[in-house]
């Protein structure tokens, strides 16, 4: 049975067997919750693709929170998609459309929380680390390996995403960037981020993100400090519904 979704239902909506997502919803889930001003989820945008962090928060919040996780990203997804969520989740698990075509395949393992104050905390902990990769993030690295994205047409996508958690005893996870390196070959870029997860301070887990950076070109600084410019303010500019 799903838990209580009551923090995720703005951005979602169920008829039937089916969960859908406009571009809309998943456009305000991302610069919301997230933070994160990808245009690839700007709704008005030609790529439209919903956030891989609202995926995400939907599996934890129908599923629960295992201490171990991983999240393979497989298709990308647009506005209004019809997707399936696993009655009765294995230990492997994916996420569908009408159509049978895959989204998102999750695997599991240890314990199983169903607390919906973790899972909420869980999720807001890691959808915060994770919209914030850019610039903070992916800048220093492409500065260090002199590439960067296409200024004009910007493609950064989400391909996975696992942890393991030492127990579920936790209340108030925050989550920190231990490490990070970027992958170039030819024009396409894969950029490994590892964090580790906190209680109250204390270590109590660890995991990994995995991001592709596509149409790679020579670096220039004045093209990404004024992509940088111009993401900054529209974050700023941007008013919370």
């Amino acid at each position: 049975m799903p838990l209580n979704t009551s923090y995720l239902e703005p951005f979602f909506q169920e008829t039937d067997d089916f969960i859908s997502i406009t571009s809309v919803q998943a456009s305000t889930f991302a610069k919301e919750v997230a933070r994160d001003f990808n245009p690839l989820h700007n709704p008005d945008t030609k790529r439209f693709l919903v956030p891989g962090d609202l995926l995400f928060a939907l599996v934890l919040s129908r599923t629960g929170l295992s201490q171990e996780m991983k999240f393979n990203y497989t298709g990308m997804m647009g506005n209004g998609v019809l997707l399936k969520f696993p009655k009765q989740p294995g230990n492997t698990f994916a996420i569908v459309d009408n159509q049978d075509k895959h989204y998102l395949e999750v695997s599991r393992n240890g314990d199983i929380s169903t607390d919906m104050p973790l899972i909420e905390a869980f999720t807001r902990a890691y959808v915060a680390f994770s919209g914030h990769s850019f610039p903070h993030i992916l800048v220093p690295l492409m500065k260090q390996h002199q590439v960067m994205i296409n200024p004009d047409r910007p493609m950064v996508i989400y391909e996975s995403m696992s942890f393991k958690l030492d127990h579920l005893d936790i209340q108030s996870p925050t989550l920190e960037l231990i490490d990070s390196s970027l992958e170039v070959q030819g024009k396409r870029g894969t950029v490994h981020l590892q964090f580790q997860v906190f209680e109250k301070g204390e270590p109590v887990g660890n995991g990994y993100k995995t991001l592709v950076l596509s149409s790679l070109r020579q670096y220039d600084e004045a093209k990404v400090q004024a992509l940088v410019e111009g993401y900054e303010l529209i974050k700023a500019d941007y008013k919370v519904s």
